[in-house]
């Protein structure tokens, strides 16, 4: 049947993953770097993903598809929340593995999440708490999604690895969003002041007023000191 449906210019797709979330069918995925639809008949083609996407890479079209199936949408965002069976191949039941993984949820609601990555005009950056993370704190850091990723935008990067000066980026950000709050999460390790040199920086740039902290860790996983 002909009817209208989501097309993504795979040309302006940056991959920020940000039309993902908005799709309330899971129509779309990310698949090398690109979104692309899932099936045909998981579109129902109203476009509620257009105006999170920062790039417009994606219009809506008339084409030849298969019809919207609500019932097969059902089952596949069953599929997504839901994905492991009721035994597993060890023997562990299915239900109580996810019970663990819900109560271990992840905090981070949007993608990328690399500095490096993220668009400046990324709409889930809007009147934000962010947090800017070394890298490195994941790892150091046992409870980092409760304790500091809940409800707030996850930037991360290292200074040192990714040999980029984030000030240009973050300056923009500044500007372009009514960021709530910045909280800086670096390692009590030389390289990781860059990440606050380039906020502090960002920040007299920007000529904007954000309240900021900056939180230690130390390679123990302790937190060693807050300002």
């Amino acid at each position: 049947m002909k009817r209208k449906i989501v097309k993504i210019d795979q040309e302006k797709c940056t991959g920020c993953g940000a039309c993902i979330t908005a799709c309330h069918e899971g129509a779309l995925k990310l698949v090398n770097g690109k979104a692309e639809l899932v099936s045909d008949s998981y579109c129902d083609g109203l476009g509620a993903c257009l105006p999170d996407c920062p790039a417009d890479a994606i219009t809506i079209e008339e084409r030849e598809a298969d019809e919207f199936n609500e019932e097969a949408v059902k089952k596949h965002l069953a599929s997504i929340s839901n994905p492991l069976p009721e035994k597993l191949a060890c023997g562990c039941p299915g239900s109580q593995v996810r019970t663990i993984i819900q109560q271990g949820k992840s905090q981070l609601g949007h993608w990328p999440c690399q500095i490096k990555l993220v668009p400046v005009n990324a709409p889930f950056l809007d009147n934000a708490d962010l947090l800017v993370a070394a890298d490195c704190t994941a790892y150091a850091y046992a409870n980092i999604h409760n304790d500091f990723m809940q409800d707030k935008v996850t930037l991360i990067g290292c200074p040192k690895l990714d040999n980029y000066d984030y000030t240009e980026k973050f300056t923009e950000i500044f500007k372009t969003h009514s960021l709530k709050s910045i909280t800086v999460l670096r390692m009590k390790v030389p390289c990781c002041g860059g990440l606050v040199k380039a906020v502090e920086q960002a920040l007299e740039n920007s000529g904007q007023a954000i309240p900021r902290r900056v939180v230690i860790v130390g390679t123990d996983g302790s937190i060693m000191e807050e300002c």
